[in-house]
């Protein structure tokens, strides 16, 4: 123990020795009644930085998780949480001066969302990174280093990893629903984002709203004790999802009053309430079912994390007391918000290089037409900041009209967002007099999101991945007129659609303040689209299985055997690709892996070096290849360069039935891609792969 942790350690505790029952239940609650003759302030736990500060005036808004996890850049993550960061402790700094403590102001972040997407019409995937619990894994490690800073003892804000878990819908059963995984999809694919995060030194932990085996997760003995506490040594602490405790006995029905709920919780270290129910602690330790032990033990759990952050201290004795008003959403980080939407948008058709619109392609006139164009709600997804300066897509594509004084632009929604509007007829026919119809359809965030969020949709989730049938037919109104079409389409998870309804697609996600921007940016060819997808597109909703059933049989492109519509990690560029001289050593505990990537385009690029890994024979529960390593580099035009990654033997595990990783001699593809290598059409464009084997043991 550090000097300065055990000097903390002693102050807490002798806080704790002073404080009567009710006042350290009142540090329980998320919004913490502190306990001021101890010099403890009040304080509100709830804060909420998704893709940006949220829900406290100005910040920089940046593109949805989701979107972030396009990019495949570690390095972009923890540079934009750092941005985000520091909007945090600016926006802390100035409620300091007025003595707000109060809800959004403080320096706790229940971020980031590390839950797999493993469906698509979960609403709240869009908060994630993916359907991958490798990429999840590194991502949310990013995030955690660029929202904590890199001293553990001195945080800068806490973040923390939720839900906490084996959570991703429905969101209609998520109060009474009761998860019973595999013991092998727990560990192969729910649980090593966060054993990740928790050995990277996360400071909180959230629970999910449903039952595991069930266990309500934040009353868990096998989730919070036995693995979370126990066998990852996780030292932290740990937060309810909002009113979940209530859920205990009056959903779930595992408990008959809020007292044995309050009590079940706390004796399984949930430690903070959002909500209410902590309340009757009290009442639980009174009627014996709760020791005051216990609660000693969250409250000094609660009250290192504020020490950790300075909370014991005036703000401005604290690093990071310089920043102020003028560091939020400034110049600096509206451009980082800008290139991070640039690198988020998938570019998934170009047909005859059609993209990008330069000078030379001699293009005259641009309808825009879609009602995403000019749609707010298209640019944030859920959790979001605001300001005075959020571009969409139309502004952005007019930005570049002016200085194209040769073009027309010409604008019109064609049809609702949600519903038909019967305005075809004539708009339909703008599309014959321009060269390039720029088409914006898709989702926004009253189509899909948390429970209550999205109005459009049954709590959230949407019953089916096609793209809304009235703005099909639109489309295909529009593509019947014989003008070259580029469909930008926004979302926070996978939407099916005809390959042929455009000429080319680009998916921009919820692309944040800078998304129209970035947007234009991709189609006039001043940015290179470099994304690739953090979850497969399937073709169509019948090649799901049931949304609520949480076995991964035929889910993600570890497991799935349907040919999708986009395979994970697809994406096309505006150059081309060739890898070559694939080479694999073997070490005594790790696996070299070399091969050199080639632009064999005329444009400069970045691409997105994947590597698999996958059993040569594989029983029929094995994933058919799972990612273990990743890496954007940048090659100029007819340029090559040389990459390495040294792969673990833990790259090679299998996970048992029971739960247990080994590492099994025999024969496995190390397969270097562009796109998870699983069965594609020759329709979807260039895809790149090269394979080797490698033997591992005896065989």
């Amino acid at each position: 123990m550090s000097k300065l942790k055990e000097e903390r350690t002693e102050e807490i505790n002798a806080l704790i020795k002073e404080m009567s029952l009710e006042e350290k239940v009142g540090l329980m609650l998320h919004e913490s009644m502190g306990v001021e003759r101890l010099g403890i302030e009040p304080y509100n736990w709830w804060n909420e930085c998704l893709h940006g500060v949220a829900r406290n005036g100005s910040a920089t808004v940046f593109p949805q998780t989701i979107g972030l996890a396009a990019t495949f850049d570690t390095e972009l993550v923890q540079k934009e949480y750092e941005a985000i960061s520091d909007e945090a402790r600016a926006k802390y700094n100035e409620a300091q001066k007025v003595h707000d403590n109060g809800q959004f102001r403080g320096l706790t972040f229940w971020t980031p969302n590390i839950n797999i997407a493993r469906d698509p019409r979960w609403g709240r995937a869009q908060e994630t990174f993916g359907e991958d619990p490798f990429l999840t894994a590194q991502m949310g490690t990013a995030a955690v280093r660029g929202l904590q800073g890199d001293d553990p003892e001195n945080l800068k804000v806490a973040a923390c990893a939720k839900h906490f878990a084996v959570h991703s819908g429905p969101e209609d059963t998520r109060h009474t629903a009761d998860v019973r995984p595999s013991k092998k999809d727990l560990w192969e694919t729910y649980l090593p984002a966060f054993k990740e995060l928790v050995d990277a030194g996360v400071e909180s932990v959230m629970g999910a709203y449903q039952r595991v085996y069930g266990e309500p997760c934040n009353g868990s003995k096998f989730l919070l004790v036995d693995i979370l506490r126990k066998k990852w040594g996780f030292k932290g602490h740990v937060v309810s999802d909002c009113w979940a405790v209530r859920d205990f006995h009056e959903n779930h029905k595992v408990t008959k009053t809020p007292a044995e709920s309050a009590a079940l919780a706390i004796n399984n270290t949930c430690d903070l309430n959002c909500g209410c129910t902590y309340h009757a602690a009290i009442d639980a330790v009174r009627q014996g079912i709760l020791s005051e032990e216990k609660v000693n033990e969250s409250v000094f759990r609660l009250l290192m994390t504020r020490a950790k952050l300075g909370m014991d201290d005036s703000w401005e004795k604290s690093k990071w007391a310089h920043l102020g008003a003028a560091d939020v959403n400034s110049k600096e980080h509206r451009e980082l918000a800008r290139t991070v939407a640039q690198r988020s948008i998938v570019l998934l058709k170009n047909d005859k290089n059609l993209l990008p619109l330069t000078k030379e392609k001699k293009i005259k006139k641009i309808l825009v037409i879609g009602p995403t164009a000019a749609n707010l709600n298209s640019l944030l997804g859920n959790y979001y900041g605001l300001n005075s300066k959020l571009v969409t897509i139309l502004e952005g594509v007019a930005g570049k009209i002016e200085s194209r004084p040769e073009i027309t632009l010409d604008y019109h929604p064609g049809t609702g967002m949600y519903h038909d509007s019967a305005q075809r007829g004539w708009t339909v026919g703008m599309a014959e007099s321009a060269d390039v119809v720029i088409a914006c359809f898709g989702l926004d965030n009253m189509m899909e999101g948390e429970e209550g969020d999205a109005v459009e949709t049954l709590r959230g989730d949407r019953d089916s991945i096609e793209l809304p049938a009235h703005q099909l037919a639109y489309l295909q109104a529009i593509r019947e007129r014989g003008t070259p079409v580029v469909l930008v389409l926004t979302g926070g998870e996978a939407i099916a659609f005809p390959r042929d309804i455009a000429d080319a697609v680009l998916f921009a996600w919820y692309p944040g303040e800078e998304g129209g921007n970035a947007v234009a940016d991709i189609i006039f060819g001043d940015a290179e689209p470099s994304a690739h997808l953090p979850v497969t597109f399937p073709a169509k909703t019948a090649d799901l299985p049931d949304f609520a059933d949480y076995d991964m049989k035929e889910r993600t492109y570890r497991y799935a055997t349907k040919e999708p519509l986009f395979p994970f990690g697809f994406g096309l560029s505006y150059t081309s690709w060739q890898f070559k001289n694939l080479a694999c050593k073997k070490n005594a505990d790790s696996v070299t892996v070399s091969v050199d990537v080639a632009n064999t385009g005329n444009r400069d690029g970045d691409e997105c070096v994947q590597v698999y890994v996958g059993k040569k024979e594989r029983s029929e529960t094995d994933p058919l290849c799972s990612l273990r390593a990743f890496k954007k580099v940048h090659v100029a035009q007819g340029g090559t360069s040389a990459v390495t990654f040294e792969l673990p033997l833990k790259a090679f595990e299998t996970i048992t039935a029971e739960g247990e990783s080994v590492v099994q001699d025999g024969a496995y593809r190390v397969i270097v891609a562009d796109a998870a290598p699983v069965p594609v059409s020759e329709k979807l464009g260039a895809t790149e792969h090269v394979e080797v084997t490698v033997s591992l043991g005896d065989a």
